[in-house]
């Protein structure tokens, strides 16, 4: 469901110590400062570990298909996403078209690919940093518990942008970036300070595996490095009085047919090196989608044996924070 952005914007914050970091940064001019530190990376665009080096500025298109605005798919509250998010007024969900990974069982194939078709495609919108703050703006008037932004990490410089300029106007939700987990450290370094809640997915523990199924073959590399720094930034995941989620980290883990996840290797490493206090919803949803019918080893849903013994290699290395679910 899409909502127009003209509602006027509510002006409550509550206490000044609940209030997201971002605002800090807006108030000093490092938001907006980060923001043009973020463009510039567009004109050779290096954003993700895929560098593709185009010139997004001037319509240039890379991997992930989206040139110098964002494209917003749909944008609403969200009450399927993990309990600490969805609290009573949802998830402010926005998802973004196009993404750095071009995995084979992708359920949301039709927004994430760059080559869908004319009739999808009309149901994308181009979005102004202006109109995105908007979005952000008009997501807290209908009461949703954050901003939860869906594939981001292609456009970060249009977020940190829109932020900047929704801050002003009253913004003070947590900001979640919700990512598939290929991430640059340097632009994830770009936003220390500005996210509040990172939640990404922790996809395979084998670079073949991830190669084959998601078309990079630095993936787990990349996600290990990546987890580590959105911890140091946000540390363990932090609720408030009425369980929702006000700062940390938050990991997504599917489980994958004929154990090609790797989630025993998955949970070792948040175990050993992340935290055992890691918040983990390890996802029992798999279908298959997309191509996913063309790889025989995964042209099946999970049992529900290969669930339960992923929820195991989780709780046997101390991993008890598992998402209900």
């Amino acid at each position: 469901m899409l909502f127009s952005p003209n509602q006027e914007q509510g002006s409550s914050r509550g206490e000044p110590s609940s209030w997201p970091s971002y605002l800090a940064l807006h108030e000093s001019g490092e938001l907006a400062r980060r923001a043009e530190r973020a463009w510039k990376r567009l004109r050779r665009c290096v954003l993700c570990p895929r560098r593709c080096r185009v010139n997004r500025l001037n319509g240039e298109l890379g991997a992930c298909g989206v040139g110098p605005l964002a494209q917003v798919a749909s944008y609403g509250p969200h009450y399927g996403e993990e309990a600490p998010l969805v609290g009573r007024g949802g998830s402010g969900t926005i998802f973004f078209a196009g993404c750095n990974l071009a995995c084979v069982f992708c359920q949301n194939h039709d927004i994430s690919q760059p080559n869908v078709g004319h009739a999808v495609r009309a149901r994308i919108w181009e979005k102004s940093s202006a109109e995105l703050a908007a979005i952000m703006l008009e997501l807290q008037v209908l009461g949703c518990e954050n901003v939860n932004l869906v594939s981001p990490s292609h456009v970060v410089p249009q977020i940190i942008a829109a932020l900047d300029i929704a801050a002003g106007k009253g913004l003070h939700l947590p900001v979640v970036y919700n990512t598939g987990g290929y991430d640059s450290l340097g632009t994830l370094r770009l936003l220390d300070g500005v996210i509040d809640i990172y939640m990404p997915d922790m996809k395979y523990a084998d670079e073949s595996v991830a190669a084959r199924l998601s078309g990079v073959g630095d993936y787990v590399r990349r996600n290990l490095a990546a987890v580590r720094e959105m911890h140091r930034q946000v540390g363990d995941l932090r609720l408030d009085e009425r369980g929702v989620a006000r700062r940390g980290l938050l990991v997504r883990h599917l489980v994958l047919p004929e154990g090609l996840a790797g989630t025993a290797e998955v949970m070792e490493f948040i175990a050993t090196e992340i935290s055992r206090s890691t918040y983990i919803n390890v996802m029992d949803q798999y279908r298959p989608a997309h191509k996913a019918f063309l790889y025989p080893e995964i042209a099946r849903p999970i049992t529900r044996q290969e669930y339960k013994q992923a929820v195991s290699d989780a709780l046997r290395r101390g991993l008890s924070r598992l998402d209900p679910g």
